[in-house]
């Protein structure tokens, strides 16, 4: 039985990310290739990459893509308010199971308190599901298919004015352009004042409850660490780099003032090369060299910064807010923390993500490295690989267009690369060791109460969920609706 529900919940949102709603069959693209022609629904279900190189060569009507872009503002609108009531029916149910348990105090049998806990527990969990639904899953599916209605849309312009400035040579004179410089110029002074700001952050977090242990094998440590000090080497970094590996199978990484960057375990798993790795490295260093966490942290000190965190993560603990549901879903590897911690406290805004893109590029550039490996990372996250436990992944990291744009634009303005770092046989290395690792970790993650929370054995999975092992956002989006439309009064 247990491990049915660590099963479904575990892999319950598997594809949720990054499949697309349904939308209605667009007309034909006026195509300059000699593939057959794609709709406009097709088009968006392509990759990034694939994405920016295919835009200049079709043509769609605008009002398709007027059309496209209302469907898509009406159906998120409509299915994240579906999931919004269902998490408030559930917590009806569980306030009325709390009230049975108040109202009958002793003289309820343990058979009943047995079921009321459970009751409890599950609808907690459909609960919190719900609520992940409309409050990350529905929004971010809905923000990729608008960034890439952005590139079919926006992208030819463009890529014709990029192409433009490269011919006039125009490109050198945008913020940062000067490539060759790095490492002898200032992207922000007083670097070196971040650093015990940023041991404070370390240790509000560690208190809070809020920092996942490090990773114990030294071989890995080692490995990322070289990666990091590479790039590190090669950038507008001023002061000592300190990288470590977390062991947390959520796929992220951060960087906190004064040269501390995290790399998570699940990121490791992700990879598929080190330039990969490299890139996002090199865009959390950018943080840290541009200053980012210690701007955001300017007129509080640290204490009151990680107040909020330390609130949720007290929350948890002590079965508050966040209460059952979430210790539930943690313990069969639903969704770590980047949930519940409040990421803009690490320095995380749009315009930062921004600078951090273009300063990662160079970064990965300078290094060595090939400098599209955030961005096929990336692509990947957003397109076929966006699994639950990303969903913090893409909370730093939103998939706005206009970071899209940029990043490409930045890639072509750079030199070209004659060649690229290549120690694979260092980063197959590094896998090998993970796997092992990883598998103990998973199955650790699997057989121990989360958080040290209470969770009552016993109880049978919920006989429904929100969703199913696999099932895409466009079945979750169109099934919710069409029950709603049967129930609506004109269908009775």
């Amino acid at each position: 039985m247990r491990e049915g529900i660590r099963h479904q919940t575990a892999l319950s949102l598997v594809a949720v990310l990054v499949c697309f709603p349904s939308v209605p069959a667009a007309g034909v693209p006026r195509s300059r290739t000699a593939d057959p022609p794609l709709h406009l629904r097709d088009t968006l279900q392509k990759r990034y990459a694939e994405l920016f190189e295919l835009a200049p060569t079709l043509r769609f009507e605008p009002q398709e893509i007027r059309e496209l872009r209302d469907t898509f503002k009406t159906t998120n609108k409509s299915c994240r308010n579906i999931f919004r009531n269902h998490a408030r029916f559930y917590q009806k149910q569980i306030d009325s199971a709390q009230i049975s348990l108040t109202r009958g105090g002793e003289t309820l049998t343990d058979t009943e308190r047995h079921r009321l806990h459970c009751a409890i527990q599950s609808y907690d969990l459909l609960k919190t599901e719900a609520e992940a639904l409309s409050g990350q899953a529905i929004p971010t599916a809905y923000e990729n298919l608008n960034a890439k209605l952005d590139i079919v849309e926006q992208w030819p312009e463009q890529y014709r004015r990029a192409m433009e400035e490269v011919s006039s040579g125009t490109y050198t004179t945008r913020r940062w352009g000067n490539v060759k410089d790095i490492g002898f110029r200032v992207i922000a002074s007083g670097q070196q004042e971040d650093i015990k700001q940023g041991q404070q952050a370390i240790e509000e977090m560690r208190r809070a409850g809020l920092l996942s242990p490090a990773l114990e094998n030294k071989g890995i440590q080692t490995y990322v660490d070289s990666v990091a000090q590479r790039v590190a080497r090669h950038s507008d970094l001023k002061v000592p780099l300190h990288v470590t590996v977390l062991n947390s199978q959520e796929v992220n990484a951060f960087a906190l003032p004064g040269g501390y960057v995290f790399v998570e375990r699940g990121l490791l798993e992700k990879v598929d090369d080190e330039s990969e790795l490299a890139g996002v490295i090199a865009h959390e260093i950018a943080h840290d060299a541009a200053r980012h966490s210690a701007k955001m942290m300017k007129r509080a000190k640290i204490a009151s910064m990680f107040y909020q965190a330390a609130q949720a993560g007290a929350q948890i603990l002590t079965g508050g807010v966040a209460g059952i549901a979430m210790s539930y879903a943690l313990r069969y590897g639903f969704y770590g923390l980047g949930l519940v911690i409040d990421l803009r406290l690490l320095g995380v805004n749009r315009e930062y993500e921004l600078e951090a893109d273009q300063l990662g590029i160079q970064y990965a550039w300078n290094s060595g490295y090939d400098m599209t490996g955030f961005s096929r990372l990336f692509d990947k996250m957003a397109t076929k690989e966006g699994y639950v436990k990303s969903v913090s992944w893409f909370r730093t990291h939103p998939p706005f267009y206009e970071r899209m744009l940029q990043a490409r634009r930045e890639m072509m303005f750079m030199p070209r690369q004659r060649e690229h770092v290549n120690r694979a046989a260092a980063f197959r290395a590094m896998k090998k060791a993970l796997a092992p690792v990883a598998a103990a970790s998973r199955k650790e993650e699997l057989n121990q109460p989360a958080l040290l929370m209470m969770v009552e054995e016993g109880c049978n999975p919920p006989k429904r969920t929100e969703y199913k092992p696999g099932q895409p956002i466009e079945e979750i989006c169109e099934k919710a609706v069409r029950t709603v439309e049967m129930q609506s009064p004109e269908h009775r």
